[in-house]
């Protein structure tokens, strides 16, 4: 009698893989991906997602797993981290694993290194030039046009820099002022990762425009001015009549913005229109014991149907091209011109990233600082 109370009292053998996946992000993209692996999980039973939430210092901790041997199965990561892991072998190609069909070559470009692609996009993080229409009209400003150029640029924020607004947004992280050295034709790294070139003459005129945007013209906050407002917290307290950001700002401005507002590319330096090519996706380790079920696991996460859910709420600019062009992404609402993200895809491109690259932007951020300040 007590072994059958024994054995009834027994829980099941839980029999199924357990694939750990590591992931950054904010409530609402943790809202769109809880449901995704819920719906993985239910088709196929035999896998189990221990889903390892990271919000904050993302890429210190996974550098922590991968050192003490307990790095996850599937990670999320970025174009600008990923030379750091492929170039140590911890990373699995995936090429062979996955349809890659529906991508942009120079999207596949960016999550890969020396040719090989170690992670399936889920999304494009580019930038463009939100404005508010409202001060535009209020000023008597006409809206600009995909052939801008810095001039007509500077013309634009100087126009709109009166009444204690200020013309454009300034931000002093590398990401929002490669777009000036890249247009000019510079940058941080030649495309060949194989010289420094933020001394070159392109990009210091590009650096020397940025930085004149707000010591010598003043059309952009200085420092002090800002405090510790964000810039999407002055351009929805109409304090900046333009904001150089990204697609994730839309669900914010689509609810918080209390003024009709658009999108626009990045004006033309000399070398074109052209911006940071950035994304992020998914890769598997490559000592993860459970490979085969890794790669099916991303490659539901990478699915039309899946994609579709990120899609709808605004927060990405999705990889997958047949995607962009749906109404999940095209669906009407603000921002009416949001085809413009897609466009910039096709003038901006990948950053060039190398295994020190974060220690190359620390060595000259005290420049940088006194150019900006």
């Amino acid at each position: 009698m007590l072994l059958i109370i024994l054995l009834c009292g027994c829980t099941p053998k839980d029999d199924r893989v357990v694939l750990n996946f590591a992931s950054w992000g904010s409530k609402s993209e943790t809202d769109i991906l809880k449901p995704v692996i819920a719906d993985f999980e239910k088709n196929n039973p035999d896998i189990k997602i221990n889903f390892m939430h990271i919000p904050q210092n993302y890429f210190q901790k996974i550098h922590l797993l991968f050192a003490s041997n307990t790095q996850p199965d599937v990670i999320f990561i970025n174009n600008l981290y990923l030379p750091i892991y492929a170039n140590a072998g911890v990373l699995a190609p995936v090429e062979d694993n996955v349809d890659l069909g529906s991508y942009d070559k120079n999207i596949l470009k960016s999550l890969s290194w020396k040719c090989v692609l170690y992670a399936v996009p889920r999304d494009v993080s580019n930038l463009v030039i939100f404005y508010n229409k409202d001060l535009f009209d209020k000023y008597g400003v006409s809206y600009p046009d995909k052939s801008w150029t810095f001039d007509d640029f500077l013309r634009t924020s100087q126009a709109l820099t009166r009444d204690g607004h200020f013309g454009i947004s300034f931000e002093e992280d590398s990401l929002f002022f490669l777009p000036y050295l890249m247009s000019e034709g510079g940058g941080i790294l030649s495309d060949d990762l194989s010289n420094e070139i933020v001394k070159s003459e392109n990009s210091q005129n590009g650096l020397q425009f940025y930085a004149a945007l707000r010591k010598k013209y003043h059309t952009a906050p200085r420092a002090e001015e800002s405090a510790s407002a964000t810039m999407a917290q002055l351009f929805l307290q109409q304090k900046i009549a333009m904001h150089l950001t990204g697609r994730w700002l839309v669900p914010k401005y689509r609810e918080e913005a209390k003024f009709d507002w658009d999108i626009i590319n990045f004006p033309n330096g000399k070398a074109g229109s052209v911006v940071p090519l950035d994304s992020s996706g998914w890769a598997v380790a490559e000592k993860s014991a459970h490979k085969n079920e890794a790669f099916k696991f991303i490659n539901y996460l990478s699915s039309k149907e899946s994609i579709e859910k990120f899609t709808k709420s605004g927060l990405i600019v999705p990889a997958r091209s047949d995607v962009q062009n749906s109404k999940y992404f095209l669906d009407g609402k603000k921002p009416e011109h949001a085809k413009i993200f897609l466009d910039v895809i096709k003038t901006s491109k990948p950053t060039p990233v190398s295994v020190n690259y974060k220690e190359i932007l620390d060595k000259y951020r005290p420049e940088f600082e006194r150019m900006f300040n």
